[in-house]
């Protein structure tokens, strides 16, 4: 296969985890026969601290000729001040807007070998294998009116969703759950927010479609409570766009590290796929970012933005032996082993491959 992947590293550990995805996905070219272009792009704030926008138009041209997408991260202190236009995080709603990708899919499971990273027992976390489906274009991300006045006396964000973007979002998510246990969990807050109202009206009126998926509803409290007490009892989880941004962060610390979680963002064009974690500054370019969130984005681009899913379950088994064989990353490295740094791991998922 011939493909455009477009790279976009963005900010703190953004270029130390996708170079280490881009080496994998290296190595997996050679080994399957696929020949690859990768082009890197400017976002976020190394956009702005270049005189550009957050998402420069050059940038966005070639995310839309792209046939898949691979971020980095996108966040910079140094414009937390600045208004909303004109922070990095903009890009980041800019480029889902306008690449309209609607669902996001944030996979949490159990690495081999990490039964013990996170802050559950593992008795409690055993078998915990979850995919959180996140709209990703409506809600308060993108609502308007929104704004704080000059005066600092108040400020609104606005959620709104339709019928149509609530539809479109739980069919992916039913659909899913067919090749999972056919089991899904819908997400709101339908006793406090009208907007979850509809949501939980639609959602169920979708469900109708698919006989063979049983559908269930939680308070968005009450299922951030269960994720954290028996998070194994979950499979596919389809909520709104806060509400699944929190819920999926939620599910990669009990499942030990924000670092080990890959998301897929799909649409009617190319997919963005992206580690879940943020950018990290204070430990950018230090070779300590645990790569693997990262490369199993690589992962998911490859099955979910280029259909190989050869290629995609031979990444996956390269980090879960590297895994069994004790390499560890100083964010789930246990007492008295020593970790390894981004570079290292990289180094043994490629020889792995």
């Amino acid at each position: 296969m011939k493909a455009n992947i477009v790279l976009l590293p963005g900010d703190g550990i953004g270029p130390d985890v996708v170079d280490a995805a881009v080496r994998v996905l290296h190595r997996v070219a050679e080994r399957f026969g696929h020949e690859w272009t990768f082009s890197k792009q400017l976002i976020g704030g190394v956009a702005l601290k270049a005189g550009l926008p957050p998402l420069p138009p050059e940038t966005l041209a070639a995310a839309m000729k792209a046939d898949a997408i691979l971020l980095g991260a996108v966040g910079d202190p140094s414009f937390d001040n600045k208004p909303p236009a004109e922070r990095p995080e903009a890009a980041l709603l800019g480029i889902r807007r306008e690449l309209g990708v609607f669902a996001n899919l944030r996979p949490a499971r159990v690495w081999p070998g990490l039964e013990e990273a996170g802050p559950l027992k593992p008795s409690i976390l055993a078998g915990t294998d979850l995919v959180v489906v996140r709209e990703l274009l409506g809600g308060l991300y993108y609502g308007k009116p929104r704004g704080i006045e000059k005066d600092n006396s108040s400020a609104v964000n606005t959620m709104a969703y339709t019928r149509p973007e609530i539809e479109r979002v739980s069919r992916v998510a039913f659909q899913l759950a067919q090749r999972r246990k056919r089991r899904l969990l819908s997400v709101d807050k339908a006793n406090v927010l009208e907007v979850s109202r509809l949501w939980r009206n639609v959602i169920t009126d979708v469900a109708k479609e698919f006989p063979d998926v049983t559908l269930t509803h939680e308070l968005v409290d009450a299922a951030a409570m269960k994720l954290a007490l028996a998070p194994s009892r979950y499979d596919v989880i389809v909520t709104e766009n806060m509400f699944g941004d929190i819920l999926s962060d939620e599910a990669g610390a009990v499942c030990g590290s924000l670092g080990l979680l890959p998301s897929a963002s799909l649409g009617a064009g190319a997919g963005l796929f992206e580690p879940v974690h943020g950018s990290a500054p204070d430990i950018a370019g230090k070779d300590i970012a645990n790569p693997i969130g990262t490369i199993a984005s690589a992962a998911m681009l490859l099955t979910d933005g280029l259909g190989l899913h050869e290629e995609a379950a031979a990444i996956t088994a390269a980090i879960e032996g590297v895994l069994r064989s004790g390499l560890r990353t100083a964010d789930v490295a246990p007492a008295g082993v020593t970790p390894v740094g981004t570079r290292a791991f990289t180094d043994a998922v490629v020889s792995a491959l």
